[in-house]
């Protein structure tokens, strides 16, 4: 034999891989931007549900997309995590990860047990551990419920499993090979005079993939299928059944005429989805709940007449009586956001001296979207 095999080659064989095209491990500018858009309603209302518990204003804004290894990403921490593993039951596939600082979960663990979290302790009892699965289990089925809307289907989670980890430790498996490409989506998070840190949402590169072609190309609906057989099927299903003596067709039919309509049992309910473990437990993210809990949350309302972009030494030379020209026309409809979320356009209007703006035009989940394709 003219020629060896490489080490590299038989690592290939032994591995099944030789001679399989690579993956594409990246995500494209679209998608990122989507996965952020995505993130923002979903961490959106996951910060509302906090700023509930919490009696705080919180922000959770300002997504940046990277796709990286479990083994890069753990190798990063510098300071101990508090991270809180969920399933996707229905709807979604795979496992999702939310991490922050335990410092940070330290100060909503001593507000949610009374303090002021300015100088909480950093050490979580089994308590105040206790109290920010809490807090996390709310938030993470906000963000579920939410999900739900953004793609139009019923998006379900097993109840969240917390875990801490300390990178001088160890200890801490994730639910990834080591190295399976991840998508880690860092938000800013800001806590009322207290917090200014980042939360991470850590997910398969293949389940990031698939919110974004839920997202972008929405399957159909579905068409119903029959409910139940017509009343001719039936009693045509009735007279067979009869009609077989020693078969097992006609042992439903026992008792009865030739020709009878059969009687047809309601379909089974569906199992319930497994919990963590495969034990059977409560499932967040179902389109109902209860809104009257949050309507008194304060939410940051903005009107954005347009933007602009400009060089450091133009951003210089301004000075009074400057003109900044924008990107929109005058007779282009305003900008209306919700906590950095646009909602709605509208248009300007003067209301007792003061400015307002009057709302033409509502902005759904998927127009959202479609605003980053421009």
């Amino acid at each position: 034999m003219d020629e060896f095999l490489s080490q590299e080659e038989i690592d290939a064989l032994l591995n099944g891989t030789l001679g399989q095209p690579e993956k594409d491990t990246t995500l494209t500018d679209l998608e990122k931007d989507t996965l952020g858009e995505i993130g923002n309603i979903a961490m959106g209302s996951a910060a509302t549900a906090l700023s509930q518990i919490l009696n705080k204003r919180v922000l959770i804004t300002t997504p940046d997309t990277k796709v990286m290894t479990p083994t890069d990403l753990f190798a990063s921490f510098q300071v101990p995590y508090i991270l809180v593993e969920v399933n996707f039951t229905e709807g979604l596939e795979g496992s999702n990860l939310l991490i922050m600082k335990v410092s940070d979960a330290a100060v909503i663990a001593d507000l949610m047990m009374g303090g002021d979290g300015r100088s909480p302790s950093p050490e979580l009892d089994e308590i105040k551990a206790s109290a920010v699965a809490e807090a996390m289990n709310q938030m993470i089925g906000s963000a579920a419920t939410a999900m739900s809307t953004i793609f139009q289907r019923s998006v379900k989670i097993s109840p969240p499993r917390l875990t801490s980890i300390n990178q001088e430790e160890g200890g801490y498996n994730p639910p990834w090979p080591p190295e399976q490409p991840i998508v880690v989506v860092y938000f800013k998070m800001e806590i009322e005079g207290l917090i200014d840190s980042q939360i991470m949402q850590v997910m398969p590169l293949e389940v990031a993939r698939a919110q974004v072609e839920m997202l972008m190309n929405p399957a159909p609906p579905a068409k119903e299928a029959a409910a139940a057989p017509q009343p001719d099927e039936m009693r045509s299903g009735g007279e067979e059944g009869a009609a077989v003596p020693g078969s097992g067709a006609a042992a439903p039919a026992a008792g009865k005429g030739a020709g009878e309509e059969q009687a047809v049992p309601p379909p089974a309910p569906p199992a319930s989805p497994q919990g963590v473990n495969g034990r059977r437990g409560e499932v967040y993210g179902a389109p109902t709940r209860n809104i009257d809990l949050i309507l008194d949350v304060p939410l940051d309302v903005e009107v954005i007449l347009g933007t602009a972009t400009k060089r450091i030494q133009d951003i210089l030379a301004l000075g009074p009586g400057a003109i900044v020209e924008l990107d929109r026309l005058v007779d282009e409809p305003v900008q209306i956001t919700v906590n950095g979320v646009p909602i709605a356009q509208g248009e300007v209007v003067v209301v007792n001296e003061n400015f307002g703006v009057r709302i033409t035009h509502i902005l759904d989940p998927y127009e959202r979207i479609n605003h980053l394709r421009q």
